[in-house]
């Protein structure tokens, strides 16, 4: 891929996933283009990628959209997630590096001071979030979960509804990651695989119980079975 690609590829990726591009939003590739400072041939190269990812669709007719997730879609993915995070966990416990787990640790802290303030900081979360998750995908060495996850990580859905996320819900998640750096620090496999599938488990109520608030106020509505 050109460096042009890649940089059309994160920027309409960042787009989607903050919400500046909701979903169902049909994609243009030439005001993306524009958009993104580059020419249509990039656009079309990089809504390719973000069509592997899940994150666009494309019709019989070959127009682009931003994906809508289901409430069903979402469950689906957050039980994969959990197998297969509970797999990298396990791997990573038993390939765990003291370098890796200060790096775990201190993402978790980022995590701890976000959630821990006057009011919680939802992004400082989830970019603590995303790095606490990525360094343990990374120790886990496996090319294979890193492409299986790759798609399953970043619905933007979950992304903009965790800002209505409970406090409780955000300390429970910070608790449940010291308990995987416990897990980690022993390198003991089977207990971080245990306490990650349960903690994507858990992330999907958290993520279930926020959604079906929002609907019940009419701040988001119900997407189609």
């Amino acid at each position: 891929m050109s460096r042009a690609s890649d940089r059309a590829y994160e920027a309409i990726r960042s787009m989607i996933l903050s919400g500046e591009l909701p979903a169902g939003a049909q994609l243009a590739e030439e005001a993306l283009a524009e958009k993104c400072g580059v020419s249509r041939t990039p656009v079309r190269e990089a809504l390719r990628r973000l069509e592997s990812d899940l994150l666009v669709t494309r019709t019989d007719t070959q127009r682009s959209f931003v994906a809508d997730w289901s409430i069903d879609d979402v469950a689906d993915a957050f039980e994969l997630r959990a197998m297969l995070e509970g797999k990298a966990a396990r791997r990573a416990a038993e390939r765990m590096t003291d370098a890796a787990l200060d790096r775990i640790r201190a993402a978790n802290r980022q995590i701890g001071e976000a959630v821990r303030g006057a009011s919680a900081d939802v992004v400082g979360f989830l970019e603590g979030n995303r790095e606490f998750h990525a360094v343990i995908l990374e120790v886990a060495a496996s090319r294979r979960l890193a492409a299986l996850l790759g798609t399953l990580v970043e619905q933007p859905v979950v992304w903009r509804t965790a800002h209505h996320y409970s406090r409780e819900a955000l300390l429970r998640s910070f608790g449940e990651h010291e308990e995987l750096i416990a897990a980690f620090a022993r390198r003991d496999g089977a207990w971080a695989e245990a306490i990650m599938t349960g903690h994507i488990l858990r992330a999907y109520h958290a993520y279930a119980d926020a959604h079906r608030g929002l609907a019940e106020q009419g701040i988001i509505r119900e997407a189609a079975e």
